[in-house]
C-alpha cells in the first residue's frame, strides 16, 4: 500500500497535481512499484483532508496515464512497469535539472559558478524537506 502519509500538501499547485505527483515521484525514486495498492479514494480523501472528488480527478489522470488501474469493488494498483518507471524517472530528472537550471541563471549566477555550486554540495548527505 503506498503511504500516503509522506504526502505533505502545500498551496503551490492543486491538490490533485499533488496526489499525481507523488505517485510519480514515488514510481521514479522506487518506492512504488508494479501491483502496490493505493487506498480507496473515501480513504486516501478523509487521510489528506480534501474533497473526494479532488482524489477522483488524480485517480482519473493517473489511470488515463496508464500508471494505475481501477476495478470496481476493488482497489486501485500501480500498473507501470520498470521500462515507464525508467522513462518517468528520466522525465523527473530532466525537470528538475531544468528547473535547476533556470533558477541559478535567474539569480546572476554564470555557468561556470552555478557548476562549481552544485559540486560543492555534490556528496554533501541529501537534507529531507518538507516541500
Amino acid at each position: 500500500m503506498i503511504r500516503f502519509e509522506d504526502l505533505v500538501l502545500d498551496d503551490r499547485s492543486p491538490i490533485y497535481l499533488q496526489i499525481l505527483r507523488f505517485v510519480r515521484q514515488g514510481i521514479a525514486a522506487g518506492t512504488v512499484c508494479y501491483g502496490d495498492e493505493l487506498p480507496s479514494r473515501r480513504v486516501l480523501s478523509s487521510l489528506l483532508g480534501v474533497n473526494p472528488n479532488t482524489v477522483q480527478k488524480a485517480f482519473h489522470l493517473l489511470e488515463e496515464e496508464g500508471i494505475i488501474e481501477s476495478r470496481t469493488g476493488a482497489k486501485s494498483i500501480i500498473v507501470t512497469d520498470a521500462a515507464a518507471a525508467t522513462r518517468m524517472r528520466a522525465e523527473l530528472q530532466q525537470r528538475e535539472a531544468q528547473t535547476a537550471a533556470r533558477m541559478l541563471r535567474e539569480s546572476g549566477l554564470e555557468k561556470e559558478t552555478a557548476l562549481a555550486l552544485i559540486a560543492a554540495f555534490w556528496d554533501q548527505p541529501a537534507e529531507r524537506s518538507n516541500e
